[in-house]
């Protein structure tokens, strides 16, 4: 078993990329050791509007995830884990589509759970972890 440095664990970086709308009581992305935590994002627009078109959401939770994997020197092929909230299950192969144009193969492991309801208008959040 490989010892850890004192130092790798107790070093987190926040990584907050250019405008962001996070408050002060939680952070987009979290990095320790070399691993990217990410905070769920949703389909907000940098206005915090949702837009209408599903689809359009889902691309744009998923371009919020890019800009926190950008700063922090990352991209999608660094993502080895995703978890996926949906407010319908009717939603899921439209989510999968996009899903899928956005994660090239080998894609990260994949949680897609259906909740009742999301905090704010959303139809859909993403979490994702990746490393480098």
């Amino acid at each position: 078993m490989p010892v850890l440095s004192p130092a790798l664990l107790t070093d987190k970086k926040v990584i907050l990329p250019p405008g962001s709308n996070a408050s002060g009581n939680w952070s987009p992305g979290i990095l320790t050791g070399g691993t990217l935590y990410l905070s769920g994002m949703g389909g907000e627009d940098a206005n915090g509007k949702i837009a209408e078109n599903f689809d359009v959401e889902v691309k744009q939770s998923l371009d919020n995830i890019n800009a926190v994997l950008k700063q922090a020197g990352m991209t999608p092929s660094d993502v080895v884990s995703a978890q996926v909230y949906l407010t319908d299950k009717e939603l899921f192969e439209r989510m999968n589509a996009v899903y899928a144009a956005f994660f090239k193969v080998p894609r990260p492991t994949r949680t897609t759970v259906v909740v009742a309801k999301l905090v704010g208008d959303g139809h859909i959040e993403i979490t994702v972890t990746a490393r480098k």
